[in-house]
């Protein structure tokens, strides 16, 4: 597309006497059109097939004018938008597919397609159909990252590494209790996409520009032909609001949040300093200079993505905040421009974190090594001395501060503690010895056992850690199953509407 040698007056609007400025052109028009035609051709298609079926049942164009419109939908549809050649001057997408249907159908029949309608139901119903394309994707390719995380949960059950808080060593658990926390946070940021469906899925068509119309249109009929559940009743609401497309990519960003997080833990893990995990050789980089270099690059790239995802948030915001409570179409598109690139992000960020999650391993031996070593089984020490010692938890807590800091001192592990300085400690503390016998010691400060005794609800033990895989594996094949039935459900209106097409020919 170029600039036109000479500005005529508007395309468009017999209310407009002058030609677009130049600079309009080339800041507003050329750039929407740039992406705007491709991206939402097949959307504008299908409204365009809904709403024509709509207007000749109800009467409102002849059969003849029906036909000639359905022949010249159909050549359209088959042509794709690359025959059509985007004029800047025609403003946006929808005013160039139109001057071609005009073009196909003749002035008449090509002038009533848009009776009883504006772009203002348009593009609110057009932004609803593209966002309930991109939701199902998302949701797809969630359900394939909380399922990789599960497989890989279950692997790693019973291998023993430290838990960190504050990134020092705080309690034994193990890498499968780890990858499940990912998956049951990721589990929660599918609902809220989920969720989003039913506030998303609405049909704005009928509202026109926000008072809806004389014309005896079937909001219905054209909601079903477009597989939305349901019409959004009220005209105003229907062009005045996008709050579907903020609930959609804030539930977006909370989940690249989380994606963010598991990424940020990895790359730590796979410092040279920590060397707590592995990952293969083809989801990492080099360096042009240093030949020894395997850089992470799929977690430093994950953990960017969620930024770009805020930015659409605020970007949005922002122009909502800005905007009246009615049709401001120009407004919606400026809000929406971010939105569209933070959900590409989003769904690139849950790709990149699936090829993270199959492919990591940890260094079972080191990490177990580590576990015994770095202290992190004195909670189950003190545990021990409530239990079988009859102590308080917080006299407990600071006898178990003893032994610790006597090992730290000493230069020992965990592992190397003894009865004797558990009863050091205890009379220091409580003014008593603490009646435990060594092997009791000895077994609360081995990790693999302190793990394997936290078997209740949400806890460490392999057992109870397989448990919840398997309660998620359940949850996500609902979340699956509910899927198919939506792209059943906009399968099935697509059938219909273009059945409904081929037979006014």
């Amino acid at each position: 597309m170029s600039h036109p040698s000479a500005v005529p007056a508007s395309k468009v609007s017999r209310r407009l006497t002058q030609g677009i400025a130049p600079e309009v052109i080339e800041h507003i028009y050329l750039p929407r059109l740039a992406g705007e035609l491709e991206a939402t051709f097949p959307y504008l298609s299908a409204l365009n097939e809904a709403h024509l079926v709509m207007l000749a049942r109800q009467g409102i164009v002849t059969p003849q004018v029906a036909a000639t419109l359905a022949g010249a939908l159909r050549r359209v549809a088959e042509e794709g938008p690359g025959a059509i050649e985007a004029d800047p001057m025609l403003e946006d997408a929808y005013f160039n597919v139109e001057a071609r249907i005009i073009a196909l159908a003749g002035a008449d029949a090509g002038g009533r397609l848009h009776i009883g309608r504006s772009r203002n139901d348009l593009s609110a119903a057009l932004d609803r159909l593209r966002m309930r394309g991109i939701l199902l994707d998302l949701l797809e390719a969630a359900a394939a990252l909380r399922g990789s995380l599960l497989d890989r949960a279950d692997i790693f059950a019973e291998v023993v590494v430290p838990g960190y808080t504050h990134l020092q060593p705080a309690q034994p658990i193990t890498f499968g209790y780890y990858l499940s926390g990912i998956a049951s946070a990721l589990e929660r940021d599918a609902a809220r996409l989920q969720e989003a469906w039913g506030r998303l899925n609405l049909s704005p068509m009928g509202a026109a520009a926000l008072a809806t119309t004389s014309f005896p249109v079937d909001r219905a009929l054209v909601a079903r032909l477009l597989g939305f559940d349901a019409v959004l009743e009220h005209g105003l609401d229907c062009v005045a609001s996008r709050d579907f497309s903020f609930e959609v990519v804030s539930a977006a960003a909370q989940l690249a949040l989380t994606l963010s997080r598991f990424a940020e833990d990895m790359h730590v893990s796979v410092t040279h300093e920590f060397s707590a995990v592995e990952f293969p050789d083809s989801v990492c980089g080099t360096s042009s200079i240093m030949p020894q270099k395997k850089n992470p690059v799929v977690l430093e790239h994950l953990k960017a993505k969620a930024s770009h995802v805020l930015a659409a948030v605020m970007s949005m915001g922002a122009c909502v905040r800005a905007s009246h409570f009615t049709n401001t179409l120009d407004a919606h598109r400026e809000g929406q421009a971010m939105v569209w690139t933070g959900l590409t992000e989003t769904r690139r960020a849950i790709e990149l974190a699936r090829i993270a999650a199959s492919s990591v391993r940890p260094n079972a031996d080191l990490l177990l090594k580590r576990a015994r070593a770095n202290h992190s089984t004195a909670t189950e020490l003190a545990d021990l001395l409530v239990r079988q010692a009859g102590m308080d938890f917080r006299t407990a807590h600071h006898v178990a501060g003893a032994v610790v800091r006597r090992l730290m001192d000493a230069g020992l592990g965990a592992h190397e503690a003894t009865l004797a300085m558990v009863d050091d400690a205890a009379r220091q503390v409580a003014g008593r010895l603490s009646g435990l016998e060594a092997s009791a010691v000895e077994a609360a400060l081995d990790p693999v056992r302190a793990v394997a005794s936290r078997n209740v609800t949400g806890g460490t033990a392999p057992v109870e850690v397989r448990r919840m895989v398997q309660r998620m594996r359940d949850r996500l094949a609902e979340d699956e199953a509910l899927g198919l039935t939506r792209r059943r459900q906009v399968g099935q209106a697509q059938s219909e509407r273009q059945a409904a097409v081929a037979a006014l020919l």
